[in-house]
């Protein structure tokens, strides 16, 4: 039995009161059509009959035919009733619980606007340099009254999103044979990162009483009406590389100080460039590479760096037994004489003479000592490996005979030196078994000594190449800037300058899989700092390029004690 809703036949009895009899018909919203009474007394010929016409009189308010197939039902509508299948009232009703439920959302974001915890958080950011949404989120974390704040509006807004999906099912199941679909808004969900640009848009949007919308990307806002801004001016953005390391507090917009590596130019942190180091030390001239090569080819005078010849094996323009090695050395003495200048090697010539006959070949072994001290803190000349130039002799008309032996560095290959060691020592040169290739023989102190293989002299040696200012007191002074700077930014400005100088010594180092570690060699000897500042120096320099953008080390290869 169920209660009667007044539609339908009650039977053919005649009733006082609906409410209290039991109904024969009944309608719900779905068209779920419940039958119990008169039907089953019928007779069993009127029985589908009866049905039919009760449910499309119920169902159908007789504007069709009611039908059912493949568990659904409809109202097949009659010509004058188009639109039978459309329960508008229903509909209607569904349209309006949604429209209420978007008011209560909306409703609920304001309330969590206007709730004590988050103008509490608004009030707490800073204000001194540019939120990003990766800080607002780190600040939003840290402050758990307004977490569990936004816990309960999210709460809220999940049982509100449900109960609003489950009026827009019920709204395409009514209005599926509709000709006119319903007005169907579901409230927009409101996640986190929407949060994040809406405190952005109150802390950078909010001018002329008027709130925008912020682009973190484009940093502009968008406001509401054209004509009046909504725009604050945009703090600085405070970070690592080219970002600021603080604003300035006379001037938000532009930065105060910058990270290392990089210096503050019209409120703009940009890349630091070492200034030129010309004035701690030269090392380049004047002369072009045509030019260079010209004066080079021509052992011109002008490129001559004189230097003192000191051996204890041999006299230079003397003949002498050269059976055994003989050892020579060109050095400057500059910490004595020439202490505000630095020498750079660009080629070495010697003339180097036999006496008639004679079946000796020397050989020439260099070492060079970049800026002082023992012999043992030179480094070998890899004559002609690894494309280094090779020894070019050229025939004297004289009547012995003479050669000009001539070592081209040039630009390419031109390096630091103090000191340049000579080692020269002889092979015996024969002719092959068929005559048509040359065999050397060595050591002569086996050979017959009552055989005399002629003698050799030297008449000169030249080292060609030139000076540069330098000045150690000024190398000093950057130095102790690393512990006593001037002024703020001074020390960064000298670890700056000493890695210039360091990079560009150490790029003079002749070639190999490892760069020597030259500038140690001029700190110790030039500067005649201890071992241990020099080892406290390379450590700061190291320290400070790692924090460098952009920037990549290299080993270098010990060199000087």
């Amino acid at each position: 039995q169920v209660t009667e809703t007044r539609t339908g036949p009650l039977g053919c009895s005649n009733y006082d009161n609906l409410d209290s009899v039991s109904s024969v018909l009944v309608q719900s919203p779905e068209n779920k059509i419940q039958l119990q009474g008169l039907q089953v007394i019928l007779p069993e010929y009127l029985q589908e009959h009866f049905v039919q016409a009760a449910l499309s009189y119920i169902a159908c308010n007789s504007e069709g035919e009611f039908i059912c197939r493949d568990n659904d039902c409809w109202c097949h509508c009659g010509p004058k009733f188009p639109e039978c299948n459309c329960p508008y009232m229903d509909i209607q009703a569904m349209e309006e619980n949604l429209l209420r439920i978007s008011e209560t959302w909306n409703a609920y974001n304001s309330e969590f606007e206007e709730s004590d915890e988050f103008k509490l958080f608004m009030k707490r950011l800073p204000m001194n340099y540019f939120l990003n949404t990766s800080t607002v989120m780190h600040l939003w974390t840290m402050d758990s009254n307004f977490q569990r704040r936004y816990e309960q509006l999210e709460n809220s807004m999940k049982q509100l999103f449900l109960k609003a999906q489950k009026t827009v099912h019920k709204l395409f199941g009514l209005s599926k044979r509709c000709h006119k679909q319903p007005l169907i808004r579901m409230p927009r969900q409101r996640s986190s990162s929407y949060w994040l640009n809406r405190i952005q848009s109150f802390l950078y949007c909010n001018e002329n009483g008027l709130l925008g919308s912020f682009s973190e990307e484009t940093h502009t806002c968008t406001c509401p009406n054209d004509q009046v801004a909504c725009h604050a001016f945009l703090p600085c953005t405070v970070g690592d590389g080219s970002a600021c390391l603080s604003c300035a507090p006379d001037n938000r917009t532009r930065c105060g100080s910058c990270n290392t590596g990089y210096m503050l130019s019209q409120g703009l942190c940009k890349p630091e460039v070492a200034e030129s180091t010309e004035h701690y030390i030269g090392f380049e001239t004047d002369l072009q590479d045509l030019e260079m090569k010209y004066l080079l080819q021509k052992t011109d005078r002008r490129i001559e760096v004189h230097a003192i010849f000191i051996s204890n094996d041999m006299r230079l323009n003397s003949w002498f037994d050269p059976s055994w090695r003989k050892r020579m050395l060109l050095t400057l003495k500059s910490n004595k004489y020439k202490s505000s200048l630095v020498h750079m090697m660009l080629g070495l010539s010697l003339q180097i003479c036999l006496t008639k006959n004679s079946t000796l070949e020397p050989v020439l072994a260099v070492y060079v000592n970049p800026f002082g001290g023992s012999h043992s803190e030179s480094w070998f000349m890899p004559v002609n490996e690894n494309n280094f130039p090779d020894w070019e002799r050229t025939k004297l008309d004289l009547p012995l005979q003479c050669y000009n032996w001539t070592l081209t560095l040039g630009n390419k290959w031109k390096t630091f030196f103090e000191t340049v060691h000579i080692y020269l020592r002889s092979r015996i040169k024969s002719n092959g078994p068929n005559g048509n290739e040359s065999i050397y023989y060595e050591p002569l102190e086996f050979i017959d000594p009552s055989r005399n293989l002629g003698y050799m002299k030297i008449n000169n040696i030249q080292v060609f190449g030139y000076s540069m200012h330098f000045d150690p007191e000024a190398i000093r002074d950057l130095i102790l800037q690393l512990d006593y700077p001037y002024t703020q930014g001074s020390q960064d400005s000298a670890l700056l300058q000493l890695l210039e100088i360091r990079d560009r010594v150490n790029k003079l180092s002749p070639p190999g899989q490892r760069r020597l570690d030259l500038f140690s060699c001029l700190l110790r000897h030039r500067l005649k700092l201890s071992t241990s500042e020099v080892v406290r120096i390379q450590s700061a320099l190291q320290a400070f390029n790692a924090k460098l953008p952009n920037t990549v080390d290299y080993d270098t290869t010990k060199l000087c004690s």
